[in-house]
């Protein structure tokens, strides 16, 4: 029990040290591309990659089971996503980071509700909490003041509750069986189905000679097998060996890996207002996993 207990807990800090790190691919990209293409094609690679390193079919036991992919695929892949990166135009990014981070206390209300047998919450996991929101707070603000933008951040926060909806649907189709690169490739599938809407919306029209940079096809080649492939299947199993709740407190370190994936690539500097921030992040971590009990 305790090696599973801790293969999970290093598969969901892999995730998070990949993924905190990811915003800096997606800048760059951004200078060419859209942000609903780089979605669709790191998902897109991520499927392929996937069905490569495991060429098997899915073979589920019916119309009930494929509910719970298509809903993963819509609410992880599509619309945490794309919810994430329009409330980036409307408000700013420091608020998304800080509301984005309440994903774990929307994953653990939603699997009281609806998980039984799920990991019971004690006063802890609400310390930790509070103590990792204060943290992500002085990180992303550093002292100045919050500037609260409507929009942006009631879509910064519905991106939040969706991506605690997916870490609950990834729990619950853990227990159907199947293989975790198999039910991944099945939940990005679904995903790619949903994102097709979205790319008349936005305009998209293929352009493959932007791959002629090869910093563009490194980055996207970063996001779409390491931040995609790789990182959704190791979260996936991480939600099966420690269960949503627990998985989902590792979110808290994003924002501490991105300032210090800050500070050794792009030599930015760091406060001691950071620093106390990323104290109480890690603190709120450590607190929240010791106020979970299964």
């Amino acid at each position: 029990m305790e090696n599973r207990s801790a293969a999970g807990h290093a598969a969901a800090l892999v995730t998070i040290l990949i993924w905190g790190t990811t915003f800096i691919s997606t800048k760059v990209l951004l200078n060419s591309f859209l942000p609903v293409e780089i979605l669709l094609i790191r998902f897109v690679m991520g499927f392929l990659a996937l069905l490569i390193v495991y060429p098997h079919r899915l073979k589920s036991a019916g119309i009930r089971q494929e509910g719970y992919f298509a809903l993963a695929g819509l609410c992880g892949v599509c619309l945490y996503y794309l919810l994430e990166n329009i409330a980036l135009t409307y408000t700013l990014a420091s608020n998304v980071g800080v509301i984005i981070s309440a994903a774990p206390f929307f994953t653990a209300i939603l699997s009281h509700i609806f998980m039984k047998g799920e990991d019971k919450l004690k006063k802890g996991f609400f310390v930790g909490f509070v103590a990792a929101m204060i943290g992500i707070c002085l990180i992303s603000f550093q002292g100045t003041l919050l500037e609260f933008n409507p929009l942006g951040d009631f879509l910064a926060l519905l991106a939040a509750f969706l991506w605690a909806c997916y870490s609950v649907l990834t729990r619950k189709i853990a227990g159907f069986g199947y293989h975790t690169i198999q039910t991944t490739r099945r939940v990005f599938g679904y995903g790619i189905i949903f994102m097709f809407p979205a790319l008349l919306l936005f305009d998209f029209h293929p352009d493959f000679s932007r791959f002629n940079d090869p910093v563009n096809l490194l980055n996207m080649l970063f996001l779409g097998l390491g931040a995609s492939a790789l990182c959704f299947v190791t979260w996936n199993f991480a939600v099966r060996k420690l269960g949503a709740v627990k998985t989902s407190i590792y979110i808290y370190l994003v924002p501490v890996i991105t300032v210090g994936t800050s500070v050794l690539v792009l030599k930015e500097t760091i406060t001691w207002i950071t620093v106390a921030g990323m104290a109480l992040t890690l603190a709120g971590l450590l607190l929240g996993e010791r106020g979970t009990k299964a």
